[in-house]
């Protein structure tokens, strides 16, 4: 993978980070944490369609690496989901 490909791959994890968060509602994170909710959501949104015997829905290669869009915003929006019921806010 070079570098080029690394950079795109993060600008997409970075926008389905950022979407899951929008879905949910809750946008306290910043660039590096869209990027780090996008590769988090990825995990967990395949883990689930994997176990639930899913397709897997727009897939982007890049590099080699493939990256599942739709199961990395749906994990990263129930990852979200789940931090922000246990984190409350301050009043």
């Amino acid at each position: 993978m070079t570098l080029i490909e690394f950079l795109v791959l993060l600008v997409v994890a970075g926008g389905c980070g950022a979407v899951g968060q929008a879905i949910v509602g809750r946008s306290r994170t910043g660039c590096l944490g869209s990027i780090a909710l996008g590769f988090i959501g990825a995990l967990v949104g395949h883990f689930i369609a994997r176990e639930l015997h899913l397709t897997d829905w727009a897939v982007v290669t890049i590099g080699g690496t493939r990256f599942p869009i739709v199961w990395s915003i749906a994990g990263s929006a129930l990852f979200v989901a789940v931090l922000s019921f246990f984190h409350r806010g301050r009043a």
